[in-house]
């Protein structure tokens, strides 16, 4: 997901992400590309979440929401916001938290978790997902 989202233009990204909804089925559709497998179970069929693009498990009934267990995990920032910054971090890889706490009128460690967390997906070897079970450490 990282790499599709630096190969996307200034304007392409406010006409792709112009709404929190749009964000949410972004994130969805590059989650569960391959497939969904419940968290909790394992089990592969699901219904529609209690939330926009969540899933629910129908066998242990667990819900699992497009950004669960991704780069915005617990994010408090606006979905559309953090996106964005994780949009410029890509994009521009040089740029400082400083920086993205002045364009998003946010604090610093904000911007500088986030800024780590999408850097940490990046970098990871082989894959350029926002889903960090791909990180996990191999045996």
């Amino acid at each position: 997901m990282i790499e599709s989202l630096k190969n996307i233009s200034p304007s392409d990204f406010d006409k792709l992400f112009i709404t929190e909804e749009a964000c949410l089925e972004f994130l969805a559709a590059e989650k569960w590309k391959e497939g969904y497998v419940c968290r909790k179970c394992g089990h592969t069929n699901y219904c529609e979440g209690s939330t926009p693009y969540s899933r629910r498990c129908t066998r242990c009934k667990h819900n699992e929401s497009a950004t669960a267990h991704t780069v915005f995990h617990k994010c408090h920032l606006p979905i559309k916001e953090a996106i964005r910054l994780a949009w410029l971090v890509c994009s521009q890889p040089g740029i400082s938290s400083y920086e993205l706490s002045r364009q998003f009128n946010i604090r610093q460690m904000t911007c500088w978790r986030l800024k780590r967390k999408v850097e940490e997906c990046m970098h990871t070897v082989g894959s350029a997902t926002l889903n960090p079970r791909v990180r996990e450490k191999k045996d």
